[in-house]
């Protein structure tokens, strides 16, 4: 019985180490993946925010999608425009904007994730 549940038990710590694996995505991966290149999509994300300028920028995936995210600032306002840019097609899949408050919450959801 003993050596049935060692097998089960490392059977489990197999499979678990092989989903996690899986799971995970790098930013390698997810470069390797895009088709539209972080500048092409800067332009695209520019273009929605006259006068803005990049703030942060990250490559994601997001509701299942992969995608440029852009943070741009824009001059006399605190708030921030978060544009997306479809990294395989070039679409722009959203435009949002982000008050300081809503800035700090989702900062706050990112240390979170990472902990």
């Amino acid at each position: 019985m003993k050596q049935f549940l060692r097998a089960v038990f490392v059977l489990t710590l197999i499979l678990s180490a092989g989903f996690l694996s899986g799971c995970a995505t790098s930013q390698a991966d997810l470069q390797a993946m895009a088709k539209v290149s972080k500048d092409e999509a800067t332009k695209i994300a520019l273009a929605k925010v006259p006068n803005g300028a990049v703030k942060e920028s990250g490559l994601e995936k997001e509701n299942g999608k992969l995608v440029w995210s852009f943070d741009i600032a824009t001059p006399g306002t605190k708030d921030i425009t978060e544009v997306q840019v479809d990294a395989i097609t070039g679409a722009v899949v959203s435009v949002a904007n982000e008050t300081p408050a809503e800035q700090a919450k989702e900062a706050q959801e990112k240390l979170k994730e990472k902990k």
